[in-house]
């Protein structure tokens, strides 16, 4: 922290990390072959939303941008019970791909809008045969990755975390620190 940062109490945000997001392509196959999950379709930007009209602007020009795709259902904007905003974005589950690169593209044009700091996380669902939900969780903020495995009544299946850390770490750069593992609950789709 900076001498006048340390004067005033304010620390400037960290800008987003975006680049690692496209990693998350390569890993959808070592979830699929290694604890046979696959993806739904379904993945999601929480963005820190601010009563300001040139942020509502931006969020309605990735909406657009996002929506121009024909064969996708309609993005999404939701909150959740903490007060976050979450544009969930809805493709084909055989464009896992698409789905990676809208989200990343999302989160560039907010950034690129200035809205870089407000980008908390990303979020893209699995699901195994019967039905258990697996999410991969991007912090914008840390350019890392991790696995989040909710159970009913806000619980964790922590071994399969452990497992689903096993097969993608040669793939993505992993969050190190477990106590940043958060869960993220009332995320779309989990």
């Amino acid at each position: 922290m900076g001498f006048w940062a340390t004067l005033t109490g304010r620390v400037k945000p960290r800008p987003a990390i975006l680049d690692p997001l496209i990693a998350l392509s390569a890993a959808c196959d070592a979830i699929a072959t290694g604890v046979a999950f696959t993806p739904t379709g379904l993945g999601s930007v929480c963005v820190r939303a601010i009563e300001d009209r040139v942020f509502r602007d931006k969020q309605h020009d990735v909406c657009n941008w996002l929506n121009r795709d024909t064969e996708a259902m309609a993005v999404e904007i939701s909150e959740d019970s903490y007060g976050f905003t979450w544009m969930v974005i809805h493709r084909p589950a055989d464009r896992f791909e698409s789905l990676v690169a809208d989200i990343h593209a999302a989160s560039m044009k907010f950034a690129n809008g200035g809205f870089g700091p407000q980008l908390l996380c990303s979020v893209v669902n699995f699901e195994d045969r019967d039905g258990r939900c697996l999410g991969i969780v991007y912090l914008y903020s840390r350019g890392t990755f991790y696995p989040f495995a909710p159970r009913p009544e806000e619980t964790r299946d922590n071994d399969l975390e452990l497992r689903i850390k096993d097969v993608i770490n040669e793939r993505l750069p992993l969050e190190p620190e477990l106590k940043r593992w958060l869960a993220v609950w009332g995320a779309p789709g989990l």
